[in-house]
């Protein structure tokens, strides 16, 4: 018995610092290929302006717009409690203010949740017939957003945003960490609905 609590142990060990690792790294390849629309993934809105974590995902988001990597934008983001807006239509307002036609922007503001945004995302980009994507968020997000699209058909590539928030390691270990058991906690739970 000894042995096997050993081995289930040495295995949540190395299946824990395999999924940190991948966590830590995803979304480093400089590459951004094209895609027919790119999900911007909300964040706390502060009175109807982005937070600082929010705006470097538009700014992003704007950015392969306007390199032309993708034809439309997609916002996601529902209203908080004691919100003036939902986190989506200040992203929708943020890339009109910043050049992006109105026609090209989509958005789903129903939910607050990753899971529940992509699920809202991919029903608003069907109705255009936007099949393939670029997923934007910070990095340590990406790999758990990305699994979660994948689980709701779509092709999905994620990107990381260069203007993240979350620049020093004081910023970085909390949301990397949180990120990772979120990571771990939904690969388990998938076990057991398969």
């Amino acid at each position: 018995m000894k042995i096997l609590i050993r081995f289930l142990f040495l295995a949540f060990v190395v299946y824990a610092l395999f999924t940190g690792y991948h966590v830590w790294n995803y979304g480093e390849n400089k590459d951004i290929p094209t895609a027919d629309a790119a999900i911007v993934l909300g964040a706390a809105q502060w009175n109807g302006k982005p937070s600082p974590v929010f705006e470097g995902r538009l700014k992003q988001g704007v950015e392969l717009y306007k390199e032309d990597k993708v034809d439309y934008l997609v916002f996601t983001g529902g209203t908080s409690e004691n919100a003036v807006s939902s986190e989506a239509r200040v992203g929708r307002q943020y890339a009109i203010e910043n050049g992006v036609p109105e026609q090209d922007i989509l958005f789903e503001d129903k939910s607050l949740m990753t899971r529940d945004n992509l699920i809202n995302a991919k029903k608003v980009a069907d109705e255009k017939d936007i099949r393939s994507f670029l997923l934007v968020s910070d990095q340590y997000h990406l790999k758990r957003a990305v699994q979660e699209a994948r689980s709701q058909g779509m092709d999905v590539i994620g990107v990381p945003t260069e203007y993240s928030a979350y620049q020093s390691l004081e910023t970085k270990l909390p949301f990397f960490l949180k990120e990772w058991a979120y990571l771990m906690g939904h690969q388990v739970t998938d076990l057991f609905k398969a």
